[in-house]
């Protein structure tokens, strides 16, 4: 951009030559729309509906140099699948960061979540890139440190910020609200919910018609992550993650969050109605990373037995302990791992948990029908060397910053049995989705659908999986761009919008 007489600052044209802009993570900040995406393979008829998914992509290079990559604003993608054919579309979520960035033409947001660090101050400061949900007409774009932004679900147009009608009880809204098969309610939490560096927790519930009814305010045994979280019938549990926040660091320019490898891992758990915040019961497990949850459901005998990824190292590595210290990234291993937890007469101290999948594994996902109860059907991302991937070939193309996982897995709980998928030699995947065979259909028995990153044509692709034969695709669907690994996305049937 060529500077006006008169100006003082200079605009930054390129993106740091740091890994978490190069390669396969190089922004790529397109919007469009594409027709008809060439298919490989056979597409079932009775896939009708739409795989939304957002990642961080930052429309500008950022202020910060080292800015961790998702950090980015979020582009929403949206493949619509009907009649065996794909279509494609996507937009930016229209935040305030994102307008107002565009209207200077630089970057305007300094560090992740500190807004000491901004070149000027936001009314909301979200970058609407963690998720994407669709509720009661509105299609959901979530970031954990504010309200969600509204779009058009056909159209993927920013409507702008959705409070509920004026109903939001918390600053701040989780990026994984969970949604009850039978009720239709979602159920959500916002963490550091009076603001920056607070330790109270939001618990609330929204009806079907989008109505806000449970509420319930908590304080958290220490300032610190709470990402993800699981429901029961009858609870709700909160993990910890113990990366802390200090709001006299970051009025010094320091970052949101520091790893402490003092804290132990705590879960908090509350009665899912009728809750008072003297009721939350905190258990605790040695320092660990609790990664995503698989579900949460009671046995009979009332015990809540939570699935979850749980790492011994820290896993948002570029973010160390006060020493300076973080894990290799090659070193960083997760387990899908069992707590069963007493929520009346339980000890605080949590036993060891049952390792139910020993790869290293995250991103896990199930068969929403079956949230919050008993559930056999688990499918996730999974990193095995030993599959075969060509790392000297792909190495200087990865791109860095974030976990690699070069197959998708597919675990029998009641078996211990796991089948994977590996796209081939030259690919990494992304998070997966189910989509049920119909809705009559039994658990599991459906497709799995993932974005795949080729590192041999630097191009994105579908994969769509027969849970029936689950190691072959019955469809590749190949993009003419390269997509940056996204955070979370989800599969929203045809005849719901």
């Amino acid at each position: 951009m060529a500077h006006q007489m008169g100006d003082t600052q200079p605009v930054n044209q390129l993106f740091p030559g740091l890994p978490q802009f190069s390669g396969f993570m190089k922004p790529c900040r397109v919007e469009g729309d594409v027709q008809k995406l060439e298919v490989q393979g056979v597409i079932p008829n009775n896939i009708d509906g739409t795989f939304y998914r957002v990642m961080p992509d930052p429309q500008l290079p950022p202020l910060a140099q080292d800015d961790p990559w998702f950090n980015g604003d979020g582009n929403i993608s949206a493949f619509r699948i009907r009649n065996g054919s794909v279509s494609f579309q996507q937009r930016y979520v229209q935040t305030e960061k994102f307008s107002r960035e565009r209207e200077a033409g630089r970057a305007l947001f300094g560090k992740y979540r500190n807004k000491f660090t901004d070149a000027m101050k936001f009314k909301i400061r979200s970058t609407a890139n963690t998720n994407i949900v669709f509720f009661n007409g509105q299609l959901l774009a979530l970031k954990e440190d504010s309200p969600p932004y509204a779009l058009n679900p056909l159209t993927l147009e920013t409507k702008g910020l959705y409070d509920f009608d004026g109903q939001l009880p918390s600053l701040t809204f989780t990026a994984h609200p969970k949604f009850d098969p039978e009720s239709g309610e979602m159920l959500c939490f916002g963490y550091e919910a009076k603001g920056d560096g607070t330790p109270d927790v939001c618990y609330y519930t929204v009806s079907p018609d989008g109505k806000i009814t449970e509420q319930v305010w908590l304080v958290a045994p220490e300032v610190a992550m709470i990402h993800d979280f699981a429901v029961t019938d009858n609870w709700v549990l909160f993990p910890l993650i113990p990366h802390l926040c200090d709001i006299e660091r970051m009025k010094k320019g320091g970052e949101h969050w520091q790893w402490s490898p003092e804290t132990p891992f705590y879960i908090g758990v509350i009665p899912r109605r009728g809750a008072k915040s003297s009721d939350v019961k905190w258990f605790c497990y040695r320092n660990s990373f609790p990664n995503h949850t698989s579900n949460a459901f009671e046995n009979d005998e009332g015990q809540i037995v939570f699935d979850l990824g749980l790492s011994e190292k820290n896993v948002f590595f570029w973010w160390p302990d006060a020493k300076g210290q973080a894990p290799d990234p090659k070193e960083i291993h997760s387990n899908l791992v069992r707590f069963t937890i007493d929520p009346v007469n339980g000890t605080s101290d949590l036993h060891e948990p049952q390792v139910i999948q020993k790869n290293n594994t995250e991103f896990y996902r199930i068969d929403n029908r079956f949230s919050t109860k008993p559930y056999r059907h688990c499918f996730f991302d999974l990193m095995d060397p030993a599959l075969g991937t060509n790392f000297t070939e792909i190495e200087s193309r990865l791109g860095g910053g974030y976990p690699l996982y070069n197959a998708l897995g597919h675990l029998d709980i009641e078996t211990s049995e796991t089948e994977v998928y590996y796209p081939g030699n030259t690919h990494m995947v992304q998070e997966p989705v189910f989509i049920p065979r119909s809705k009559s259909a039994g658990e599991g028995d459906g497709y799995v659908l993932a974005l795949v990153n080729n590192y041999d044509t630097m191009l994105s692709e579908l994969h769509l999986l027969d849970v029936r034969d689950f190691k072959s695709p019955l469809a590749v669907i190949l993009l003419p761009l390269s997509l940056r690994p996204g955070l979370h996305g989800n599969w929203v049937d045809g005849k719901s919008y």
